[in-house]
């Protein structure tokens, strides 16, 4: 369930072949890695992704965002998350 009292800001990600429209929930720092909460809608029922930035090794001032792939790590950023937005509920 997302809601929000603020309207959150877009963000647009580009793949291969498409381009892709998220909202920024929340985003958060954690041993020097950033992390980003986005959703596909403000619906009550949104797809929500946990994606995780990293720089690009051939242009440093490019940013990659991407799922994060370790179970441990994605349980532990949800946990974060879910203590800093607590009217959130965040299924996996």
């Amino acid at each position: 369930m997302i809601r929000l009292t603020e309207k959150p800001e877009k963000i647009v990600f580009y793949t291969d072949t498409d381009e892709i429209e998220f909202y920024v929930i929340e985003q958060t720092r954690i041993n020097d890695v950033n992390y980003i909460l986005v959703a596909d809608s403000m619906d009550d029922e949104a797809e929500a992704l946990i994606l995780k930035e990293t720089v690009n090794e051939e242009d440093a001032e490019d940013v990659i965002y991407s799922e994060i792939e370790d179970d441990g790590e994605l349980e532990s950023i949800s946990r974060v998350f879910s203590e800093i937005l607590d009217d959130i509920d965040i299924e996996m």
